[in-house]
C-alpha cells in the first residue's frame, strides 16, 4: 500500500523542501530560548539588549519557519526569514572576526576560515528560500 505523504513529497519536492526548512527554522528559533547564552556571546558589543535581541530573533525564526509550512503563508514567511537572516548577520560576522572572543567557539578550536566561509552560506540560504517558496500560492 502506498504512503500518501511520501507520494505528496515526490509529487511536490518544493513543498517538501519548504516543510524541511520550516522545521529547521522552528527548531533553530526554539534553541534561542533553550540555550540563549551561546547566541548572546556571538552578538557584537554595539548591539544593545543582547538577551532581548536573541529572544526576538528566536521568535522571528520560529514564526518564519511556521509560515513556511503553509502554502498561503510561505511567501510572506520567506521574506520574513530573509529579513531575519539579514538582521542576525552581524552576529555571524562577529563570529568570523573574533572567534576567540566567543567562549564556545574558541573551545571548538576550528580554523577561522570556516567562520568566514559560513558568511556566504547566508546568501545561499536566502536563494534556497526564494526558490522553494516561488510557487507556494499555486494549487497542486
Amino acid at each position: 500500500m502506498s504512503n500518501p505523504a511520501r507520494n505528496s513529497f515526490k509529487a511536490n519536492p518544493m513543498r517538501a523542501s519548504r516543510l524541511i526548512l520550516g522545521t529547521v527554522f522552528m527548531a533553530a528559533g526554539l534553541l534561542h530560548f533553550l540555550r540563549p547564552k551561546p547566541y548572546e556571546q556571538m552578538m557584537p558589543d554595539w548591539i544593545p539588549l543582547h538577551r532581548e535581541a536573541v529572544l526576538a530573533s528566536g521568535v522571528a525564526e520560529a514564526a518564519g519557519g511556521a509560515a513556511l509550512l503553509f502554502d498561503r503563508t510561505a511567501r510572506p514567511g520567506c521574506w520574513w526569514l530573509i529579513a531575519t537572516l539579514l538582521a542576525v548577520f552581524p552576529a555571524n560576522v562577529q563570529m568570523a572576526v573574533d572567534p576567540d572572543g566567543i567562549p564556545w567557539v574558541s573551545k571548538m578550536n576550528l580554523p577561522g576560515a570556516l567562520f568566514w566561509a559560513r558568511l556566504p552560506l547566508q546568501a545561499v540560504l536566502i536563494a534556497v528560500l526564494l526558490v522553494v517558496t516561488r510557487r507556494s500560492l499555486e494549487r497542486d
